[in-house]
């Protein structure tokens, strides 16, 4: 595989239960395929000691903690993870940190950008191969309905997917706005990556800890939504 340095920003708030294993498994996963990654684990003072545990792991693993004083929000946590990120890493990234996103598609997320095709690549719940388990129906329409409504603005069939890795190169000049926790969404509609791909995996739903989705944060999208629509109407950004 092509060599490219990249950096994966995973925002955190009470993950003590699982982040331990998750970034171990991150680094055998690096060291298997022969990849140059970092994780960046963006901490919101969580009161579980998330944010203790990764410190100690950071003397063994490609693992750093950025700590914020509070709960500021999962897309200003990736933002200000990625600013952060090492200078030479290519490409930066977002995941969850409980494992509801496959790592075993990161190899080929990282060879879609390697190759110098794509700019873009998507953990995608809705091309063919990938799906969705443990999710009550509820919780399927809506996002279903969530992709619909951003659908005049890409192609891209799992707008709201929140694990992707694009070209440090296609942030330039863009700013992102850190509402809500659908920085993906931010992404895909503003940022210059050219082509995108979406890798199918199925995603699990979480079984440690609490999900941040909740009515606040679905009006958050509706209002991020309102916004990107407004600019790509008056062609500001």
């Amino acid at each position: 595989m092509a060599s490219l340095p990249f950096s994966f920003v995973i925002p955190t708030y009470n993950e003590a239960g699982g982040i331990e294993r998750l970034l171990r498994a991150l680094d055998a996963l690096f060291k298997e395929h022969g990849l140059d990654g970092e994780i960046i684990v963006v901490d919101d003072n969580s009161p579980d000691g998330t944010g203790a545990i990764v410190d100690r792991l950071s003397s063994e693993l490609p693992v750093r903690c950025l700590h914020r004083p509070g709960k500021l929000g999962l897309s200003s946590g990736v933002i200000d993870g990625w600013k952060v990120a090492r200078p030479e890493s290519r490409a930066l990234g977002a995941m969850d940190a409980d494992f509801s996103h496959d790592i075993t598609i990161v190899p080929k997320m990282v060879e879609a950008l390697a190759s110098g095709t794509y700019g873009l690549a998507i953990g995608s719940r809705y091309v063919k191969g990938g799906g969705i388990t443990n999710w009550p129906a509820k919780r399927i329409i809506t996002s279903r309905v969530a992709c619909l409504l951003a659908r005049p603005l890409t192609n891209v069939k799992d707008i709201t997917s929140g694990f992707f890795l694009v070209k440090r190169e296609a942030l330039d000049g863009v700013t992102l706005d850190p509402i809500g926790f659908k920085i993906g969404l931010e992404v895909v509609a503003k940022a210059h990556y050219g082509r995108a791909l979406e890798v199918p995996y199925v995603f699990t739903d979480r079984i440690v800890g609490e999900s941040k989705l909740n009515q606040k944060e679905i009006f958050n999208y509706l209002k991020q939504l309102r916004s990107l629509y407004a600019q790509r109407l008056t062609g500001k950004s």
